[in-house]
């Protein structure tokens, strides 16, 4: 597997992201060896939050999440995922599946950092890939929240905002990353913010990831890890541990895509589920700390 690795100078005029960055070696599944990016902030004998990102973001994505969590007292653990900001990125689209994805955060998570009496929050890929992690090892988990993901089978219709979305990310000549970003926030991005997330893709080449993963999604009863989603459901219908929905009240994509969890996991019943207003599909970006307040409040209850 031939990788490209963003070089660091790219991330150099980064605004309000005083993160240190972190390094784990990792297998990329095809007989060689990835380096994925991590942050790891707050005290390290806390129990940690774990905040996974999706499509085509990064860390970046919770630098305003971050700070209160820590001064509550809380280690906040960010990986970049596979392809992403600064982790190594395969150059080839056909690199990237679903499976690997899993496993390479599953290889991180529980086998590098070996991440106990976890709370999760993911968002868009971050809930399609963290929701599987979720579902294999759940005693590893102290509790779970979500807002604008879902963990689809491909047995319902996908929502019609999230099909031209697919369709534009398979079509497009061009794929503006940082303007994709600020088109799915309610308020827009600042240009230093769309730089941010332009930084990860200096050229074109790196893009592989964040171009392929939109169709990776399951929409049909067919796709290749629709069973395997379907086994996840199985599990997470046993998941008795706090699960808290936490969607934006402005994502076209996600829209209504709690009812399902608050329906069928155990652990979603009597829950405080809270739509947070003002968000769009990035509601890190619109209501980042809102949503760390949300997170807080969840840890303490």
């Amino acid at each position: 597997m031939k990788t490209l690795r963003t070089p660091d100078r790219c991330f150099d005029q980064l605004e309000d992201f005083p993160f240190a960055p972190h390094y784990a070696e990792i297998s990329d599944q095809d007989g060689g060896t990835l380096r994925v990016h991590y942050l790891d902030e707050g005290p390290a004998t806390a129990s940690p939050i774990l905040l996974l990102h999706g499509e085509p973001t990064w860390s970046y994505l919770y630098r305003t999440v971050i700070p209160p969590l820590v001064a509550a007292g809380h280690r906040v653990i960010v990986p970049d995922q596979v392809g992403f900001g600064r982790s190594d990125k395969p150059e080839q689209q056909s690199d990237y599946t679903y499976a690997r994805h899993v496993s390479w955060m599953s290889e991180l998570i529980f086998e590098v950092l070996n991440l106990q009496d976890i709370t999760f929050f993911g968002q868009d890929w971050g809930g399609l890939i963290g929701l599987r992690l979720v579902a294999a090892q759940p005693e590893r988990f102290a509790r779970v929240a979500i807002g604008n993901t879902g963990l689809p089978t491909g047995d319902h219709s996908a929502s019609e905002a999230f099909l031209k979305w697919q369709q534009f990310s398979q079509t497009t000549e061009h794929f503006p990353v940082g303007k994709i970003c600020t088109g799915a926030c309610v308020n827009g991005l600042s240009p230093s913010a769309i730089a941010a997330y332009d930084a990860p893709f200096p050229e074109d080449r790196y893009k592989a990831g964040a171009r392929i993963w939109p169709s990776l999604v399951c929409t049909s009863p067919q796709d290749v890890e629709s069973s395997a989603n379907r086994q996840a459901w199985e599990s997470l219908k046993k998941f008795q541990k706090p699960f808290l929905c936490c969607f934006s009240d402005q994502d076209p994509v996600t829209q209504g895509g709690d009812k399902i969890f608050k329906k069928l996991i155990p652990g979603a019943q009597g829950q405080p589920h809270v739509t947070i207003e003002g968000g769009g599909h990035f509601l890190q970006e619109d209501c980042g700390p809102e949503l760390a307040g949300v997170l807080i409040s969840f840890i303490n209850a």
